[in-house]
């Protein structure tokens, strides 16, 4: 890229905020926006202060906080340092932050008043500096959460304030950040329940970002508002960094997404881009649109017609593309494998769709496409500067592990040679566990987890996955887990009881009908999927999951919770 010197942080920031000094980079949804010049020097201000606090070259920095422009500042201010970025998830319970806190030897942490009470009963010796990220105060040891704005006020003193000039003589102070240098350390809850600190380089997130812009361009005019974690690399990399690096805009929301929150929001920035997970678009083509065009015998005798099925779902995606704003051009979609019939609808409708697929391991993305060239069912195309395989595929179906090469791949995981070398072969693929198909037009099909294949009576690979899309189909359905249990293939289902709900007033049903209705309707989706799978893949039991699945923050269902 020109005018990147190096692939580090220090010089994407240093880059953009000569190239974008006077445009917008990051704000609130309802705030001033932050410019790019601003932006820098803040970061600036944040680097000063943590010199001053014996903050230097290697040390880890943990933050923990929601995402908010102040976030942003942290990260780059400790990244560009030369130190170690720590991003925890907020979902993460106390004693897993303490976990990470001790295991990554953080000597400092920023944290938002809201997550605070996670660290309240730290021993105070084991952080020895705290900063509340809401306004970059100090927290004075033994503060409290119902003593925190208060003590703040009266005995904090603020972030030092540099003038002007000062700015401008002592540039970033970090002359000595290389590309090999670890820039953070990622934990992850994962699908298991085995954290594990990724170890991340400068090189690895900078050089991801550069391959991620020759599948989709990002120009300084684009804006984007944050859904996901930014402790979690998708974000991060590709909904962060990467924007930042082409001078484009990003907004965040003050508060959860939720319907009354983020369509305002939508309305009043008009993103052009959005990075998603599938459950935010598969529950709004559950809920409203396929209810909506379902909604009484003609419409649904209509709607399995395909050719009018494909101009209802073009209404209807024309109409969705006004609620997030009208100006959309690109809604990427990672983390999870998305649904077959939320897919069909965005393919139909023409809305402006594309499909990623990495790990936090990998900076995140290995693969991905653009709207234009989406192919259904397809995570995109492999980067030319990215090197994939398939290992020990099936002779019949061309399936097998997926396996990566590349700059894009981490160190390793943080103090854990074991578990390092477990995931890297002999001659140095990562293997991702993920099973695939890489078809000769370059195109990369996702199948599952490795682990996740269940093995039948006579050596058959039953695909969990690929019978969760067919039950996940039915419109009474939100979510399902496959698994094996004795033996057996046993479904466990999450019934849209907002749909049911509504019959089941309608109707006027008691609650011992309402109870027969969903048995019946249970049985009804375990004989409609066993008649659309193999016999080898029939599913034996179905059970009712009453509350919603426990998920990680890209949203995938903890299957460990579950399977018995």
């Amino acid at each position: 890229m020109k005018g990147l010197e190096r692939l580090t942080l220090k010089c994407v920031l240093e880059r953009s905020a000569v190239l974008y000094a006077a445009k917008p980079c990051v704000s609130w949804v309802n705030g001033k926006p932050i410019r790019y010049n601003e932006f820098y020097e803040q970061i600036k201000e944040v680097q000063l202060f943590m010199q001053e606090e014996g903050i230097g070259k290697g040390d880890k920095v943990a933050i923990l906080s929601e995402n908010s422009p102040n976030w942003g500042i942290t990260y780059f201010a400790i990244t560009t340092l030369g130190a170690v970025a720590v991003p925890i998830l907020p979902d993460f319970r106390d004693n897993e932050v303490h976990h990470i806190l001790r295991h990554s030897g953080s000597k400092a942490i920023f944290i938002s008043q809201k997550q605070f009470p996670k660290i309240e009963e730290l021993e105070s010796d084991l952080i020895k500096h705290r900063i509340l990220i809401d306004d970059f105060t100090i927290i004075p040891p033994e503060t409290t959460i119902a003593k925190l704005k208060n003590t703040i006020s009266k005995t904090t003193r603020p972030l030092a304030k540099l003038t002007d000039s000062a700015l401008k003589l002592t540039g970033l102070r970090s002359s000595d950040v290389r590309e090999e240098d670890v820039a953070c350390i990622l934990y992850t809850s994962g699908t298991t329940g085995n954290s594990k600190g990724v170890v991340l380089t400068h090189r690895n997130l900078v050089f991801d970002a550069l391959e991620l812009l020759t599948i989709q361009n990002i120009v300084d005019t684009d804006k984007l508002v944050s859904l996901l974690p930014l402790p979690h690399t998708y974000e991060c990399t590709i909904g962060f960094i990467m924007p930042i690096m082409q001078g484009a805009s990003i907004y965040y929301l003050d508060k959860l997404p939720t319907p009354s929150v983020l369509l305002p929001a939508l309305q009043k920035i008009k993103p052009t881009i959005m990075f998603t997970v599938p459950l935010i678009m598969e529950k709004i083509f559950k809920n409203k649109i396929h209810p909506s065009l379902t909604a009484n015998p003609i419409s649904r005798t209509l709607y399995n017609f395909p050719p009018t099925r494909k101009i209802l779902h073009y209404i209807a995606a024309k109409k969705l593309h006004k609620t997030f704003g009208g100006k959309l051009n690109f809604y990427g979609i990672g983390g999870a494998l998305l649904s077959p019939d939320v897919e069909r609808f965005l393919k139909e409708g023409k809305f402006p769709y594309a499909i990623g697929y990495g790990l936090t391991e990998t900076s995140p993305l290995i693969a991905g496409s653009n709207p234009n060239l989406t192919k259904f069912r397809s995570t995109g195309t492999v980067p030319s500067n990215i090197k994939v395989r398939i290992y020990d595929p099936d002779p019949k179906t061309g399936e097998g592990e997926i396996q990566v090469m590349g700059d894009i791949v981490m160190k390793g995981y943080y103090k854990d040679p074991e578990r390092t070398k477990e995931v890297f072969t002999d001659d140095g693929w990562f293997k991702t566990g993920d099973l695939g198909i890489l078809k000769k037009n370059g195109f990369l099909y996702i199948k599952g987890r490795l682990k996740n294949v269940i093995i039948g009576a006579s050596g058959e690979n039953i695909y969990p996955e690929d019978i969760e899309s067919v039950i996940n189909q039915h419109y009474n359905v939100l979510e399902s887990i496959v698994y094996e249990s004795e033996g057996k293939i046993v479904a466990r289902v999450h019934l849209n009881y907002e749909l049911i709900d509504k019959e089941h007033r309608a109707k006027r049903k008691n609650e011992k009908q309402m109870r027969e209705f969903i048995s019946n309707q249970l049985q009804d989706i375990r004989k409609d999927v066993n008649s659309q799978v193999t016999t080898f893949s029939s599913i034996k039991r179905i059970i009712e999951q009453r509350e919603p699945f426990m998920k990680t923050p890209t949203k995938k269902i903890k299957r460990y919770l579950y399977t018995e």
